[in-house]
């Protein structure tokens, strides 16, 4: 199953809107949806901080930011494999 995993913070209108976005997209293509708070690891809040709300798809970033339902949905189409 493909892995999508969606960096996000607490108190996050961008993080929630592409939450929304990513399970209204799994109605149409399979993905299991991981959420991970950067504030848990310092890592990721160095990483990602200014850049959140963060999609990756099978271990690559692909989009980031304020993030547009088509764009979200024609990055999950190419990367993502339908078995």
């Amino acid at each position: 199953m493909n892995q999508v995993v969606l960096y996000t913070k607490q108190t996050c209108p961008l993080c929630d809107e592409a939450k929304e976005l990513l399970y209204k997209l799994q109605a149409e293509i399979p993905f299991d949806l991981k959420e991970k708070d950067i504030y848990q690891d310092d890592r990721l809040l160095e990483k990602y901080q200014l850049m959140i709300p963060v999609i990756e798809v099978n271990g690559k970033i692909v989009i980031f930011g304020k993030i547009e339902e088509n764009s979200l949905r024609k990055r999950l189409l190419e990367l993502v494999s339908v078995d």
